[in-house]
C-alpha cells in the first residue's frame, strides 16, 4: 500500500520507504514460514480486484471477486500440513475482509451515485436551467439573455421580450437556444 501512495502521489518518500522495507521483511517472512504460493497470489489478485474496482465501476463484481480472493488467499496462505500452530486465525482473517469489503463497497456505492448525478458546471449544467431576456430575442436572429452570471447570445423559435424568463433548451457553441417560460 505504501508503494501505491508513493507511485500515485511522488515526492511523499515516507510511504515508499514504509512500503519497500515492508516489502523485504514480508519476502524474508516468507522464506521463514511455509507459504503456499496460491494462497498469496490469490491475496495479490484481491488487491488488484480491489484497485479496479476503483478504475472501473463494475457494480460491485470486482469487489465481490476481490472479496473472495483474499477469503479463499488467507485462508491457505500457509501450508499448515505439517505445523497446524501455524494456521491463520479466523479471527484475524474475518475482520480485515470485512473491512475491506465495507470500503470498497462504500466506494463503489458513491462511485455510482457519483456518476448518476446531473452536470454542476460546463455547458451541460445550462441546459434546463432559466435565465432572463436582457435584450429582445427576434426569432433565429438572436439576443441576449443573462444565465449564471454571465451575459449570453442567444435564439428562439419564437419572439420573447425583454425582461421574460426563458429556459435553455441547447448549447450550440456560444449561443443558447432557449424557449419561453413566463415573464417577470
Amino acid at each position: 500500500v505504501g508503494l501505491y501512495f508513493e507511485l500515485s502521489n511522488p515526492g511523499l518518500i515516507l510511504p515508499g520507504v514504509v512500503g519497500a522495507v515492508s516489502l523485504v521483511l514480508s519476502f524474508y517472512a516468507f522464506k521463514t514460514l511455509p507459504i503456499n504460493y496460491a494462497g498469496l497470489l490469490l491475496i495479490v489478485l484481491a488487491v488488484i480486484f480491489f484497485i479496479l474496482e476503483i478504475k472501473v465501476v463494475s457494480y460491485g463484481l470486482l469487489t465481490l471477486a476481490g472479496v473472495v480472493s483474499l477469503a479463499l488467499g488467507s485462508v491457505m496462505l500457509f501450508d499448515t500440513a505439517e505445523a497446524p500452530y501455524l494456521k491463520l486465525s479466523l479471527w484475524v482473517v474475518a475482520p480485515i475482509i470485512i473491512t475491506f469489503t465495507a470500503v470498497f463497497m462504500a466506494t463503489m456505492y458513491y462511485t455510482v451515485r457519483i456518476h448518476r448525478r446531473a452536470p454542476v458546471s460546463g455547458l451541460d449544467a445550462l441546459i434546463q436551467k432559466e435565465c432572463v431576456v436582457i435584450e429582445d430575442i427576434n426569432g433565429l436572429v438572436g439576443g441576449k439573455v443573462f444565465i449564471a452570471g454571465e451575459y449570453w447570445n442567444a435564439v428562439s423559435a419564437a419572439d420573447i421580450k425583454k425582461g421574460e424568463k426563458a429556459r435553455v433548451v441547447e448549447v450550440n457553441g456560444l449561443v443558447l437556444k432557449v424557449e419561453r417560460t413566463q415573464s417577470i
